[in-house]
């Protein structure tokens, strides 16, 4: 009795499995339709729009940034107007998002903006993104700056953050 009521119970499981799909060719509701505008940010922090390589392993492999862009985003600008918002303790944001960014709460819009690592005195140029938290969580730095400031990616490093320039 108990090997029918288990080929039962498997039965029914494997009937749950079975779900209807829609053919790929069959009409789509305009009121299911995903809206390309709604999926992607139509503004894009410069290098997000790149792709990395899913077979990516290394740390250069992630890095798309190219030398060009690596030596403009270190170079410091010569008469900017900065303001100091802060510091923040910077983990390693998404390696598969190329290019120059903190993601942080430090703050409100998108903007321009720098980043220097104490530690190493090194600085970069950076779009600033905001994230919903308090002014004093912790940020996400992106690959390639944490790379251009000389930070170890396997730590927590403290940054100072400006917007401007």
């Amino acid at each position: 009795m108990t090997r029918i009521s288990l080929i039962v119970a498997l039965l029914a499981l494997s009937a749950c499995a079975q779900t209807s799909q829609t053919p790929l060719d069959a009409p789509v509701d305009a009121a299911t339709a995903v809206n390309p505008d709604l999926v992607r940010p139509k503004v894009r922090p410069a290098g997000l729009g790149r792709v990395v390589r899913k077979a990516a392993r290394t740390v250069e492999e992630f890095d798309v940034t190219t030398a060009e862009e690596r030596k403009e985003a270190a170079a410091v600008p010569a008469a900017a107007v900065e303001q100091k918002l802060g510091q923040t303790i910077a983990s390693l944001g998404d390696p598969t998002q190329a290019g120059f960014w903190i993601k942080t709460p430090l703050v409100k819009s998108e903007g321009k903006g720098r980043v220097v690592y104490p530690g190493s005195g090194k600085s970069v140029q950076v779009d600033l993104i905001p994230i919903e938290a308090e002014a004093s969580a912790g940020s996400r730095l992106s690959l390639a700056a944490f790379r251009i400031i000389d930070a170890p990616l396997t730590e927590l490093p403290e940054v100072e953050v400006f917007s401007g320039g």
